[in-house]
């Protein structure tokens, strides 16, 4: 199935997701990337319901802990169930653990959290705290997203498309079909340099 990503923050986005939502039947989900104010997301947010959204990504500024925590109090009062997940916010499996009670799940990064060990914490830790979980990528290339593709399955989502943001990748590893992320099969985490690849070229490494 189709999900869509949609980064908000900006003067109109109730009108773009309006659009969004005109133009597909597709999944929808929200990043904010920290853009809104409490007051913004709590006017913002009842006003996405007749969307169908499915989650909404960091609502408020990096740190605000406490601001995401009246706002699912808010939230709940209004009787409205979309989850808020916090992701500029957590790193470690302590950050994790710190916002017991103020969000429904986190995005876990091996590129935040400083590799698989880290983020294996953090999923264990939100898991045990009954959150939900997603892995997600930087834009960056397939030596991060490939080994992140190795732990995909411990997650309730998986937004990996970092490879595909850039121009070059000079690495080869995990591959698309459709949805579907295929594992690679070479040794390790399945990375090789794109001009070992059979059929490969020589990287530039040009973004």
């Amino acid at each position: 199935m189709l999900v869509i990503k949609i980064k908000l923050g900006g003067p109109k986005d109730i009108e773009c997701v309006a659009a969004i939502r005109n133009a597909t039947n597709a999944k929808l989900t929200i990043d904010a990337n920290a853009g809104w104010s409490r007051e913004q997301a709590q006017w913002i947010i009842p006003r996405l319901l007749d969307y169908g959204i499915e989650l909404v990504e960091q609502p408020l500024p990096t740190g605000d802990i406490e601001g995401l925590r009246e706002l699912k109090q808010f939230l709940k009062a209004q009787k409205i169930d979309i989850p808020i997940f916090a992701d500029e916010n957590v790193k470690t499996a302590k950050d994790v653990a710190a916002h017991v009670g103020a969000i429904d799940g986190v995005v876990i990064k091996l590129m935040k959290s400083g590799g698989i060990r880290e983020a294996l914490r953090a999923v264990h830790t939100a898991r045990a705290l009954g959150m939900k979980t997603m892995i997600g990528c930087m834009v960056e290339t397939s030596v991060g997203v490939s080994a992140a593709v190795h732990i995909s399955p411990l997650f309730d989502y998986a937004d990996l498309d970092g490879p595909l943001l850039i121009r070059n990748d000079p690495f080869s590893g995990v591959q698309y079909e459709g949805s579907r992320l295929l594992f690679p099969e070479a040794p390790g985490i399945g990375v090789l340099q794109r001009d070992e690849v059979p059929g490969g070229v020589p990287s530039t490494n040009n973004c």
